[in-house]
């Protein structure tokens, strides 16, 4: 066994025979320092979410000024000020009546936490047997129990626990007026069952970076109220400015039922995530009976130190120009990554807000493209048949630039005879 992995058990790695990971030691900017000396240009963001690039002063001051005065205290019970502020400051951002803001510490758990309200909802409203959820092949919601069940079931990284998960339905997003059909009858069919559907807001993120435009978020807005079904939309990847828009859903006009909050939650710096209601699904845990009440409550929830990183990060939303930034990183990524289309064995290039993706015809050799990626002096995690990018969105363009050029040569040498 490699001395490097004798004690940490790594995410996503077959640690048999992995590469040794590289010591990182500091971060500035848009990149990161490893213990050798060498600089890399992140492009990604560290997963999506250190959208002010490294340790921003003004989310450093607030974490310094919070760690003096009380870095935790429980939230059963007792409240304070960061978490109150901050849960007022997302409901006036969010669209409609967003208002009731319930925080955990992970993205999956605030999965977890809307799976749970809606099937409680209806356990509360008196109606059985509604324990289902309706969600789209290809996406990804998250590695806890319940939001692995409502990850594509075929292809996703998941599949192996399909004798473990609780069984949902899953269809086809609804791009034409047949995927559109096949959902409707889907809903009917299911309806006595389903307790909600979810999806991912214009971009399925880990399960492959696939874009759907902003109809199709209405249809599933406009099919789900049909059918008198909530509506959940998994914002951790989207949120905060990724899409162009500062959440997702903006772009197709309509106000889900309940919203899922993390990843740039906190500009990168500490675990936070949320789970945001709208006001009648609140209204359904609302009730002398303590059973109707939502019986969740993780250790850490509101801490106060990623409440305070949190409300930095929306005053440097507010302050600094990052939509106008994301745009600008569009245009930049659309320009660079357009002539890797025209290559053999490049099945797309897309790009959407600050999101930039290039898809192989096949897997390449994925140890060997992240090699190259590194010694070129960047850091980018490709995965499947795809590579992406995601960069902060306040990185430079000499960065963005040297980001793109290491990108178009090492999917260059990928897909040489």
């Amino acid at each position: 066994m490699p001395a490097h992995d004798t004690h940490l058990w790594r995410p996503y790695t077959q640690m048999k025979g992995a590469a040794p990971p590289l010591e990182a030691v500091r971060t500035h900017g848009s990149r990161i320092v490893l213990a050798d000396g060498r600089e890399l240009v992140d492009g990604i963001a560290s997963w999506w979410t250190a959208v002010h690039g490294y340790n921003h002063p003004h989310i450093r001051e607030a974490l310094v000024a919070q760690a003096g005065a009380m870095p935790h205290v429980m939230f059963g019970g007792l409240t304070h000020a960061p978490a109150e502020r901050l849960a007022a400051r997302l409901a006036a951002l969010l669209p409609g009546d967003l208002d009731h803001v319930f925080f955990t510490d992970s993205g999956s758990v605030a999965v977890e936490v809307a799976l749970k309200m809606a099937v409680q909802l209806w356990i509360n409203r008196g109606v059985p047997g509604r324990t289902r959820i309706l969600a789209f092949r290809e996406g990804y919601h998250g590695d806890t129990l319940g939001a692995m069940s409502v990850c594509d079931p075929d292809e996703g990284m998941h599949r192996r626990f399909g004798a473990y998960l609780p069984g949902q339905v899953f269809c086809d997003l609804p791009r034409d007026a047949g995927t559109e059909a096949a959902l409707d009858a889907a809903l009917a069919r299911h309806r006595h069952e389903l307790a909600a559907v979810i999806v991912e807001p214009l971009v399925q993120g880990a399960g492959g970076m696939r874009m759907h435009p902003p109809e199709t978020l209405a249809a599933i807005a406009r099919l789900a109220r049909r059918h008198g079904l909530p509506l959940i939309l998994d914002e951790i990847f989207t949120g905060f400015g990724r899409t162009g828009t500062l959440f997702a859903c903006e772009q197709a006009g309509i106000v889900p039922d309940i919203l899922c909050l993390s990843k740039a939650l906190t500009g990168g710096t500490l675990a936070l995530a949320a789970t945001v209601a709208r006001t009648d699904i609140f209204q359904g845990f609302w009730s002398d009976d303590p059973a109707a009440a939502l019986m969740h409550g993780p250790t850490f929830m509101a801490n106060p130190l990623a409440c305070a990183a949190a409300n930095a990060s929306l005053d440097l939303f507010e302050r600094e120009p990052r939509l106008a930034q994301a745009r600008a990183i569009g245009e930049q990524l659309a320009e660079g990554m357009a002539p890797l289309a025209r290559l053999p064995g490049i099945r797309d290039v897309r790009v959407l807000g600050a999101i930039g993706v290039v898809q192989f015809e096949s897997p390449p050799d994925l140890a060997e493209l992240k090699r190259g990626l590194v010694a070129r002096g960047t850091w980018v995690r490709p995965f499947g048949d795809i590579l992406y990018l995601t960069p902060a969105l306040t990185i430079g363009q000499d960065d963005l630039g040297h980001l793109l050029a290491s990108v178009g040569a090492s999917v260059r040498e990928a897909v040489s005879p």
